[in-house]
């Protein structure tokens, strides 16, 4: 998923040569490209990677030809994704080299999960790379970026000291400049070890960070008018971060203290895992206010011969349970997951079985995917894999009602007046674009004033993956 600061690498030629050599006199100022794949906690990553450049004199840029430094910050997760990294590598060689003819210097970073993955060989089959960093390592990156200067260097670490603590705040403007809605990770790592899964291997062991540090950054956040926070990790729902006096505290604890502070009206979690979903994080959904209706548990099947097969350890019943306490203490709660067809070994029963789950949660929208062999997992070594038109023919079936059922809980909202957080000009003038608490993104006439509020809005119409609606008086809400 991207969002932010990832953008689309530019074509190279002679028109940006040309573009280069105007601008080389101008060009005082360094500037930072981030091109940002795969999920939230990639994009939170990209942020603070470019607040620590930030004291270094860089400045982002959306344009990759104005960048004096690129940084691909990588996801392992999906098929062919280090393929998709050396192709865009080979774009930004062709730039590197034209930059060069024009008297601009570019260096180039690959960070995240690809680089911790397989860094020496990023090193030797793309010649125009000069750090390779994991994503355990990026607050190094100004003194990899001196250290490249004589060498080409690569830091896959995991260290010892907690990299939270070396990285700088972002400035209130830059705070600013990312909106009223922001992601803050407080757990990496995962423990759970999935068959299927390169987490474990790419971002270590489970980590969570204490109290103190996440409650100083969320107030940081709302001091320069954040309202709403997503907590991040690769199993948030583990959290187990210390507080000043040494004692554990849990996620519902976390989402406790953080509906303390003055001016954070939402809070979220992503990712989870249903053999965390304890009982006092379902009380936290009854409990807190700002927590919102909204929760996204992977499952990844409905057989239970295959999750075993996946080590996840839990059945599709634990997993009904887990959703059935939720919806008891918080009935408006709407449910999204992960799907994985085409494990090894799924057999027509088995994907059967998905699908009658899924007809019996009813989901708001699902994540689905082919299975695709991650090296160095277990499940790539497992027999039975399942072709190609298999998998794509499952693929199919699966979210043909994945999309009935989103479209029907869209359609649902028609008619209703629904809470919405403002936060940016929509696509068309006087448009206003935010967020239901079910995470619907909703597009209504507004001044632009009402950027960081909730409003109420009446949804009119229901379109492919978003609202329409009509600001319904009183215009403004409590903060």
């Amino acid at each position: 998923m991207q969002r932010g600061i990832n953008r689309p690498a530019a074509q190279c030629g002679d028109k940006t040569t040309r573009m280069l050599t105007e601008e080389t006199a101008k060009h005082a100022e360094k500037r930072v490209y981030v091109k940002s794949y795969g999920c939230q906690m990639n994009v939170y990553d990209a942020e603070r990677m470019t607040d620590i450049l930030d004291k270094e004199g860089y400045r982002p840029t959306e344009r990759v030809e104005d960048a004096d430094l690129v940084i691909l910050n990588t996801c392992h997760i999906r098929e062919k994704a280090a393929e998709k990294v050396y192709s865009e590598l080979g774009r930004i060689r062709e730039l590197k080299a034209e930059r060069l003819a024009a008297g601009l210097s570019t260096r180039v970073v690959v960070a995240g999960c690809v680089a911790q993955a397989e860094g020496k060989e990023i090193l030797r089959r793309a010649p125009a790379v000069d750090v390779v960093v994991g994503p355990q390592s990026y607050q190094n990156l100004p003194a990899l970026l001196a250290r490249a200067e004589k060498s080409r260097v690569i830091d896959t670490e995991f260290p010892v000291d907690d990299k939270f603590d070396a990285l700088p705040a972002p400035t209130q403007a830059r705070i600013q400049s990312r909106g009223v809605s922001a992601f803050v990770t407080v757990q990496e790592g995962c423990d759970k070890f999935c068959t299927f899964c390169v987490v474990p291997y790419t971002r270590g062991a489970e980590v969570s960070r204490p109290v103190a540090a996440v409650l100083a950054e969320v107030e940081r956040l709302a001091q320069s008018g954040v309202r709403e926070v997503t907590l991040l990790g690769q199993n948030v729902n583990a959290y187990h971060g210390l507080d000043a006096s040494g004692a554990t505290v849990n996620l519902a604890g976390l989402i406790v203290a953080i509906a303390s502070v003055p001016g954070i009206a939402r809070i979220r979690y992503t990712t989870s895992h249903p053999l965390d979903m304890d009982p006092s994080l379902a009380e936290a959904h009854r409990t807190i206010p700002a927590l919102m209706p909204y929760l996204h548990l992977p499952v990844q099947s409905g057989s239970d011969r295959i999750l075993a097969a996946m080590n996840r350890n839990h059945t599709v019943a634990d997993y009904l349970r887990a959703l059935d306490h939720i919806r008891s203490l918080r009935p408006d709660t709407v449910f999204t997951s992960d799907f994985i067809v085409g494990f090894p070994g799924e057999t027509d029963e088995d994907f059967a079985a998905t699908l009658r789950l899924v007809e019996t949660v009813v989901y708001a929208s699902a994540y689905s995917f082919k299975y695709s062999p991650r090296p160095g997992t277990p499940a790539a070594d497992l027999p039975d894999q399942v072709p190609e038109s298999v998998k794509d023919e499952r693929l199919q079936a699966l979210q043909a009602v994945i999309t009935r059922q989103q479209r029907a809980f869209q359609e649902s909202q028609i008619g209703q007046i629904v809470d919405v957080l403002v936060e940016k000009p929509g696509r068309r003038p006087g448009q206003m674009a935010g967020k239901t608490p079910h995470l619907l993104a909703t597009a209504f006439d507004a001044p632009a004033d009402l950027i960081g509020q909730i409003v109420s809005v009446e949804i009119t119409a229901a379109l492919t993956n978003s609202l329409i609606g009509r600001l319904h008086q009183p215009v403004r809400k409590s903060a």
